[in-house]
Parts: C-alpha cells; sequence; structure tokens
C-alpha cells in the first residue's frame, strides 16, 4: 500500500482549492467591461475629483487596459481594480472582491496563531494574540519584516497601493491591519521584535484559528451603559446602522439625567445613517435648531457639456458671459446641484441631558458617527476627546461589476455649514490623545481616563 505523506497532502488537496478560487473565469471583454463601467461611472458621478488634483483619470483608464487584461486570475484582475480605484484616494469609493475569493483571504489567522495588528507610531504592532502564543509573541511585539522585506517596504510595495482612503493616517491604519492578509494554506515569514527587543522569526501558513484572544475583546454590544466614579455615565454608541440604538437610548435617557458628567463613546462607530445619530444627538443640547452637514453633488446636462466642447476648442473668453462659463463648467464636470439646507428640529420635549460631556473618537469613527459630531459642533458643554476621525462621509453609489464583485462610488460633499471640511482631514478633537505601545500591553484605556479626569476637574 503506498503512504502519502501529510506534506504532499497538504501540497495537493490545499492548493487545489486556492487555485480552484482563483482560476481565470472572467473574459477579456467582461475584463475590460468592468474597467470601463468604473471609470465612467467616476467619470460622471464621483464627489471628490478636487483632492486629487493631479490625477488625470482619462489617462489612468487608459493606462490600465493593457494591465487588467493582461491579468492571469480573477484574483489579480480585482486587485487591479482595487489600485486603479485607490487612486481616487476616498474611503467611500471602494472595489469589493467576489465572496467566492474574499471567503479564502486571511487577515488574522495563521494556524497555531491569531495576530491582530494596529498602526502605533507608523509601526506594525501586535496588540491581541491567541492565548497560548501569548508569551512567544507578546502583546507590544513590532513585525518588522515580512518575507524577508522590512515591513514599512512590504507595505509600501505590496499592501498600501490597493487601499482606497480619504487620509494618510486611515491609509496607514488599514494597510497594517491588513498587513499579513492573503490566501488560506499560504505561507507567510515574519520577523519580530518583542517589547524587550528580542528578535524572532515566524513561518506562519495561513489556516484558520478560533483560539481565545489576549488580552480578550469585549463582547460586542450595539449600546453599553455603565456608571464610573462621581457619578460620572459611561454610554458607547457603537453603530448607526441599526435604528435599535435610538429606543436602547432613550431607554436610559431618565437614568442619564441622574449623571454629573456624561461620556459618550463612539470610538468604534462606523457610521449607518445620519438620522439615527440625529436622533440621539437632539437629547445631548438645549438648542431648539440642529445644523448638519451641508451637501452637494455633482451636475450633468448633457447639451451644456456639448456647448461646452466649443467654448474650450475655440477659447471663448468667458468672462462676463454666462453662457460661457457654465457650459464650460459642464463640459470640465464642475458644476454642483447644492441640496437644500435647512436646519433640523430638535422636536425632544423634556430635560436634555447637557452635563459636562466628552464625546471619544478615534479613526475608526466614521461616516454617519461624523455627521453626528457635526450636529453637536461647537456646544459648550461637550469636548470631543481621542484621536482624529476617519475623515470620509458621503453617499455611496453602489453597483455590480463582472464575476460577482461589486463597487461603490461617493457621490455627495459633506462640509460643516459654516463650510469647513472634514472629508480628506478628520474632525479634530479638541483634547487628542492615542493608545501607545504600552497602553496595550497593560491593557489600559488612556482615552477613557483622561476624560474621567476632565470631567472630574469640571465637577
Amino acid at each position: 500500500m503506498h503512504k502519502v505523506s501529510t506534506f504532499l497532502l497538504l501540497f495537493f488537496v490545499v492548493p487545489t482549492v486556492i487555485l480552484a478560487q482563483r482560476k481565470h473565469t472572467l473574459r477579456p471583454e467582461e475584463k475590460l467591461y468592468g474597467l470601463s463601467e468604473f471609470w465612467q461611472e467616476v467619470n460622471y458621478n464621483f464627489a471628490f475629483f478636487d483632492q486629487v488634483p493631479n490625477l488625470n483619470w482619462d489617462s489612468a483608464y487608459q493606462a490600465y487596459i493593457p494591465i487588467v487584461l493582461a491579468t492571469e486570475t480573477d484574483y489579480d484582475y480585482y486587485r487591479a481594480l482595487k489600485r486603479f480605484c485607490a487612486l481616487l484616494q476616498d474611503g467611500h469609493t471602494n472595489v469589493y472582491m467576489p465572496r467566492r475569493i474574499d471567503s479564502l483571504l486571511y487577515r488574522t489567522s495563521f494556524g497555531d496563531y491569531r495576530l491582530f495588528l494596529e498602526n502605533i507610531g507608523g509601526r506594525a504592532i501586535v496588540t491581541h494574540v491567541n492565548e497560548p502564543k501569548k508569551e512567544e509573541i507578546p502583546v507590544g511585539s513590532e513585525i518588522i519584516e515580512v518575507n524577508s522585506i522590512p515591513a514599512k517596504e512590504y507595505l509600501e510595495q505590496e499592501v498600501i497601493p490597493y487601499i482606497s482612503s480619504s487620509t494618510e493616517y486611515i491609509l496607514w491604519d488599514n494597510g497594517i491591519r491588513n498587513l499579513l492578509m492573503g490566501f488560506a494554506g499560504e505561507r507567510v515569514d515574519i520577523r519580530i521584535r518583542t517589547p524587550e527587543g528580542e528578535e524572532r522569526d515566524f513561518n506562519l501558513t495561513r489556516a484558520l484559528n478560533k483560539e481565545d484572544i489576549y488580552p480578550p475583546f469585549p463582547d460586542w454590544e450595539l449600546m453599553s451603559f455603565r456608571w464610573l466614579e462621581d457619578s460620572i455615565a459611561y454610554v458607547a454608541l457603537n453603530s448607526f446602522g441599526d435604528p435599535k440604538i435610538d429606543t436602547l437610548f432613550i431607554e436610559k435617557v431618565p437614568e442619564l439625567l441622574n449623571a454629573k458628567a456624561l461620556v459618550v463613546d463612539i470610538r468604534d462607530n462606523g457610521g449607518g445613517s445620519t438620522d439615527i445619530g440625529l436622533a440621539i444627538a437632539k437629547y445631548l443640547t438645549k438648542d431648539k435648531l440642529l445644523y448638519g452637514s451641508r451637501s452637494m453633488t455633482r451636475e450633468h446636462r448633457a447639451a451644456y457639456k456639448a456647448w461646452g466642447y466649443w467654448v474650450a476648442a475655440e477659447k471663448i473668453d468667458t468672462v462676463g458671459d454666462e453662457w460661457a462659463k457654465k457650459s464650460l463648467d459642464y463640459f470640465n464636470g464642475d458644476v454642483w446641484y447644492e441640496f437644500e439646507y435647512e436646519p433640523d428640529t430638535n422636536d425632544v420635549e423634556g430635560p436634555k441631558l447637557v452635563a459636562p460631556t466628552v464625546i471619544l473618537t478615534s479613526h475608526n469613527t466614521a461616516s454617519a458617527a461624523e455627521d453626528f459630531l457635526v450636529y453637536l459642533d461647537n456646544q459648550p458643554h461637550i469636548t470631543r476627546m481621542g484621536q482624529k476621525t476617519y475623515g470620509s462621509t458621503g453617499q455611496p453609489l453602489i453597483f455590480e461589476l463582472p464575476g460577482g464583485a461589486s463597487a461603490r462610488i461617493c457621490t455627495k460633499k459633506d462640509v460643516f455649514p459654516d463650510g469647513r471640511e472634514f472629508v480628506g482631514y478628520g474632525i479634530i478633537p479638541q483634547v487628542e490623545v492615542s493608545p501607545t505601545v504600552e497602553d496595550f500591553i497593560q491593557n489600559r484605556d488612556p482615552v477613557l481616563e483622561k476624560a474621567v479626569e476632565v470631567l472630574k476637574g469640571k465637577l
């Protein structure tokens, strides 16, 4: 009887599954259509060309035609589309791989190991690890090499170019979180430097691991509530994607009215619906009117664009010629429709929660959670604390791409009521506090500690 080694089984079984999922199924015309569809939808609808002034979108499209046609697998094709998309540098404009491919990509699971990474000072720091390996790869360790390449260089070559982000710090946050991403069954070699300065090498193979994490992640809740010292109430609003959070919050209002101070934590709130956040914001101010973002979107009128061609071709002077200027603006895709701007009425009856309040933010505070902050801007009893927010919001246009992939394009530009921009910049807290490596090692929350310190001072 012939015997087959474990190594050979791994070689023949796992890679066969991988190759079956990565094989080339898209026809050349489908690949070209997907690229063209994304390019054209961006042409008509993208709201932030002003933030990439050096990008010639048409030239980029032409350059990517041979690139996508030369891709050898579907995975390579979608990666090329993601790189094309990343040129737009917008967090609400993305290409998503088909489920059949994405489900085989592992980011944190490596057979005997589970590793969660965060960007701390531009370094890839291990912040959580599976319990049995916490001594082998201590929390606070830095990944300094990937496949014998310095980690920063590897990020710049293999990871960062494929991420679409509105801000540089989110680009690196997401890059580091996905530093070790790859297909199940594939190997990745890393070198780490422990907090004590010792360097260690690991040969990892991407495979499922469900062991408990150290330190453990808290159980996720839509909203959590607890009392802190000195009658300070703590409320975490972790998503505005589920309207149930409004009910959960409103049910707690009678108890919250007894608080001498309040901490509202939206550090892990990636957004959802602006109206859901607004329903809660109304309880946090006595103002009768709440001023949200001003919004605008690009406008297209075919005839004006046609006339604009001749204005540009014949170099017609647009000074004092309203028709010529309007036509040229349409030709250049630079005409905007501003939505009617009216403040929202605060229709909440009864007492409001206007004790000294700190709102905690992080780089993960995004989209509708940023809209929530716009509504509560300049409230004298509220202090924003933590890190800059994600710096991206808007209304995405979602559409399908060939082969089961999808994409979205940001179609709406939002600014503060006074015109201040936050997309591409983030909303800056009045008190900036960021976790350090030592904070992760000690499993400490310096942002919440600082919030309590500031509020106790106000009491």
